[in-house]
């Protein structure tokens, strides 16, 4: 059975990097989106050895206007049918709204909206008529609940999560799915690209290794589900949110994000992430030590 063509927005790193090695692992060919083309063609490279499937590449950069219908173009001429479409790219940036300028609240926007919504619109008429297809836009736990010194960032997940939840159920009963995956925390370039690895949120919090959040959100988009939040410590802390007020929940949010003493800054970006890949490769060497 011939698996679905994928296409992954913001591939070059982070969960889209986990989440492209996840379908080819799993025999889906690709096609690859991220703004610089030398690290894309690396990872494709990459893929293309390791799991044998085909992984074509677009470099775009989805905050310039147009790159969307860019994208739409180059991947319907390179790989024909897109059946799964993930909407991964993202931006964040910390600070009071006030101390930094509207062109970084313009790029997050363009990014973690603008794109979400054009690629979805491009893509989703093919699926609609073949009565096939699944979308994976990735929101954010911060897209339950309001977040001071992320107010930006937590208004777009926001609208990534109530968007893919409407859509949902607008294509009730025709064949496509829509699945918002919510991680929360997790090792990846986000952090150090929105001045954060100090933060309590990185320092003090459960923070998940990419690997998990990709090979539990790639099953979820697999069966479908509507909203998918990967981790106990995550699904836990916004079924707990419930039960606050929301005027409660930002306060909660901006301690999260503000510096950790620095005596209690021992993480550095990619500790859990190796960590990982270190259990990973004991594991597989263990299998074939049993076999």
């Amino acid at each position: 059975m011939k698996k679905e063509n994928v296409l992954i927005t913001g591939a070059s790193s982070g969960i889209g990097l986990e989440l492209a090695r996840q379908f080819a692992s799993h025999g889906h060919a690709l096609m690859l989106t991220a703004p610089v083309e030398p690290e894309l063609r690396s990872i494709a490279e990459e893929l293309e050895r390791a799991h044998g499937v085909s992984a074509q590449i677009i470099a775009e950069d989805l905050s310039e206007c147009d790159s969307a219908n860019r994208i739409f173009t180059a991947a319907t001429e390179k790989m024909g049918t897109v059946d799964i479409l993930v909407n991964n790219a993202g931006l964040g940036q910390r600070g009071n709204f006030w101390d930094y300028n509207f062109a970084a609240d313009r790029e997050m926007i363009r990014v973690n909206v603008e794109a979400v919504v054009a690629l979805t619109k491009l893509f989703l008429p093919s699926m609609r008529e073949r009565r096939e297809g699944r979308i994976m836009n990735t929101a954010s736990i911060a897209g339950f609940e309001p977040g001071p010194l992320l107010a930006v960032y937590h208004a777009t997940k926001a609208f990534v999560l109530s968007f893919s939840e409407a859509l949902a159920v607008e294509l009730e009963d025709s064949g496509v799915t829509v699945t918002a995956l919510c991680p929360g925390a997790t090792d990846t370039d986000f952090f150090p690209k929105a001045n954060m690895v100090q933060t309590k949120a990185f320092q003090k919090s459960k923070v998940m290794p990419p690997q998990e959040v990709a090979a539990a959100g790639y099953e979820a988009v697999m069966r479908g589900d509507r909203v998918f939040v990967p981790g106990t410590m995550n699904k836990a802390l916004v079924f707990s949110r419930r039960f606050m007020s929301l005027p409660a929940q930002a306060k909660v949010n901006k301690k999260f994000y503000e510096d950790a003493p620095p005596e209690k800054r021992k993480r550095h970006r990619g500790d859990i992430q190796a960590k990982a890949q270190r259990k990973q490769r004991r594991t597989r060497l263990n299998r074939v030590v049993q076999k």
